[in-house]
């Protein structure tokens, strides 16, 4: 495991065979719980790229999981998503100790014909960071819990004609709580919420009276998320449930209002200012800054005359 090859798993029945599982029930989803799997013989790092997706739960980790640059270590029970063709990095540090827990997949294959093979793509669940992880409450995990079982034993069954439509019911239930649970995380980390909001803040005043706007132009949305150490699903999520915008809307919000400092304050031209603030073209910031406000950038400034 020590030079970390890239496994990629193209089915579930593949990943059971890694980690010294039987063969699945079902070849397109499978439940599985951690203390099952084989325990590990090496320590080191190895990088895992699944073809299908998967929703786990994990308690007691002697690892930690590495997503992007982000190490995350799972000492309480948390949960997370991972879309096919996402590389997830596992640290294993000690020998012989599995963590607790249980891990759901199924395959895109399993989703055809339904309606849930389109909508899946629209649950931003699945492109979070490891480290953006869902944090379970009791009560949270309870009901999470029984919707599993509730999967396991439909499948592990006898199958019949109602079978596969249960199933995907228990799965659009099962990410209609994920986006209940972290609509409540965002609202209850207040702390670390209000940090995050004076952080972002910080870095778009730096960023808009600094050399980066005239080189680079505007921040991008991915740009930001890297440097908030955050997926941009998942600070899009928390920005509109702190602020009800989207981070595109904060990203202008802050530009508007450096423009209108500067057009107030200084006798800089709009062209001038326009290039101070990232827009090749005066004409691309004059029609934003009149979206935005209702009135030219020119009129803004009379109104202070």
């Amino acid at each position: 495991m020590s030079d970390n090859k890239l496994i990629r798993l193209k089915t579930i029945s593949e990943f059971h065979a890694l980690r010294g599982l039987p063969g699945p029930k079902h070849p397109l989803i499978s439940v599985i719980n951690f203390e099952d799997m084989a325990a590990p013989s090496e320590i080191g790092q190895e990088s895992l790229l699944f073809d299908f997706y998967s929703i786990s739960v994990k308690r007691d980790m002697d690892h930690k999981y590495r997503y992007g640059q982000q190490d995350y270590d799972f000492d309480e029970g948390v949960m997370f998503g991972m879309a096919p063709h996402q590389v997830l990095c596992v640290i294993r540090e000690e020998q012989g100790k599995n963590p607790s827990g249980w891990m759901l997949m199924f395959h895109p294959d399993f989703l055809w014909n339904t309606s849930l093979s389109t909508s899946i793509k629209k649950y931003d669940f699945f492109d979070y960071s490891v480290n953006e992880a869902l944090f379970l409450s009791q009560d949270e995990e309870i009901k999470v819990k029984l919707i599993i079982e509730n999967i396991k034993q439909e499948y592990q069954g006898n199958l019949d004609q109602f079978s596969h439509r249960i199933i995907i019911s228990q799965l659009e239930t099962l990410l209609h709580y994920s986006e209940r649970f972290y609509q409540r995380q965002f609202i209850t980390r207040k702390k670390a919420n209000h940090q995050f909001l004076e952080k972002l803040d910080g870095f778009l005043n730096n960023y808009f009276v600094g050399e980066n706007i005239i080189q680079n132009g505007l921040p991008t949305v991915q740009f930001i998320a890297e440097e908030m150490h955050m997926s941009p699903q998942y600070m899009r999520g928390l920005l509109k449930s702190l602020t009800g915008q989207t981070t595109q809307q904060v990203i202008h919000e802050k530009l508007i209002a450096k423009a209108k400092e500067k057009l107030s304050t200084t006798e800089l031209s709009v062209s001038e200012i326009a290039y101070e603030l990232g827009f090749e073209h005066s004409q691309s910031f004059n029609k934003l800054f009149k979206a935005k406000t209702n009135t030219s950038p020119l009129e803004f400034r009379k109104s202070f005359s």
